[in-house]
């Protein structure tokens, strides 16, 4: 599989992880890693996630793009790594 690093930055919303996480699932994506952290002002965090999977990257990102509330999801680095079950 291969593993892919994102940056994603939005507006905070109780939800809001919950959207994410549902769009990783639903484009057949695997989490191996999250941290989220606010930003100074309060009103937004940025989550940094490393997912896996086979697919293109760019399909989840453009998914998540387009959730109310997120700002820029940028795809930091990708490797290849193999990852047992």
């Amino acid at each position: 599989m291969i593993q892919h690093q994102l940056s994603i930055e939005a507006r905070f919303r109780p939800e809001i992880l919950e959207r994410i996480l549902r769009v990783v699932r639903h484009r057949g994506f695997q989490v191996c890693s999250m941290n989220m952290a606010s930003v100074a002002n309060a009103d937004n965090v940025n989550i940094e996630m490393t997912v896996a999977s086979q697919r293109s990257v760019d399909l989840l990102s453009s998914q998540l793009s387009k959730l109310m509330d997120v700002a820029c999801v940028q795809i930091q680095h990708q490797t290849t790594q193999q990852i047992r079950a």
